[in-house]
């Protein structure tokens, strides 16, 4: 299975707005949102219709997830920054709305919505310059470590996801000591850990499927005899979720 969130977090704002990218080492189109890949060379069958593998990707993120800039806007406000009224602005801009028809719906004044389109267009100068700077900041910074990427979706970050890439690794071989793909020795108490083998768990579901509850418990019984406890982990911090009825299984992406 593709790391998504690594992929998500080091795409390009055009492979963000698109939705997909390229690995040219393995000629793979993957989709950032469910992991789904199409292969370079071959010819895809897309409602009786045919494409090449980019184009199914383009089609994919069309069919399956509706925009990008739906999935981008309706992540959570710590990645945003945005309030519930500045995405529902966004959403009527991005739809073609006018001041006018916008303040017709939501009330106000025309003015109130143009000065919105302008503090936008400064956030968006701001973000550029602290883009920049983050870019200059890492190439001196080389030698610092590293820390590991998370799923734009888990729940209650802060700094004990702060881990780091040597972290990670020392964590993973600390409790699954026949290697990551042996059983997992004891489930962690100490939040970082737990977070850092949480992650490492959710690697052995695919993103583009949905499990049963039986089949969740069958992966996770292979790695650790209180499979419940993982089960009940993952969806609350955020790694999974599940139907409102308990029928279906899904890694969040």
């Amino acid at each position: 299975m593709h790391d998504l969130s690594n992929l998500f977090w080091n795409a390009s704002l055009d492979e963000l707005c698109k939705g997909y990218v390229y690995e040219s080492e393995g000629g793979i189109y993957t989709c950032l949102i469910c992991g789904e890949t199409f292969e370079k060379g071959r010819i895809y069958s897309v409602d009786n219709l045919y494409y090449d593998a980019q184009k199914t990707a383009e089609k994919h993120m069309e069919t399956a997830h509706s925009s990008m800039f739906d999935y981008l806007t309706n992540m959570d406000k710590r990645y945003t920054g945005l309030t519930e009224h500045q995405k529902n602005l966004m959403t009527y801009f991005y739809s073609g709305y006018s001041d006018k028809e916008i303040t017709a719906l939501l009330g106000g004044s025309a003015s109130t919505i143009r000065n919105y389109r302008f503090s936008f267009r400064e956030k968006e100068k701001q973000a550029k310059v602290f883009l920049a700077i983050m870019h200059l900041l890492e190439k001196c910074s080389q030698k610092e470590a590293r820390f590991i990427d998370f799923q734009p979706t888990v729940t209650m970050v802060d700094d004990r996801y702060a881990i780091t890439g040597e972290e990670y690794e020392n964590i993973i071989k600390m409790y699954f000591k026949d290697g990551p793909d042996g059983p997992l020795s004891t489930f962690p108490g100490k939040e970082k850990r737990k977070i850092a083998v949480l992650r490492h768990l959710i690697k052995k579901f695919a993103t583009s499927r949905k499990y049963t509850e039986q089949e969740v418990n069958a992966i996770l019984k292979n790695v650790y005899h209180d499979y419940v406890t993982l089960r009940r982990y993952l969806i609350a911090y955020g790694f999974m979720d599940r139907a409102r009825d308990g029928s279906e299984y899904w890694v969040t992406t």
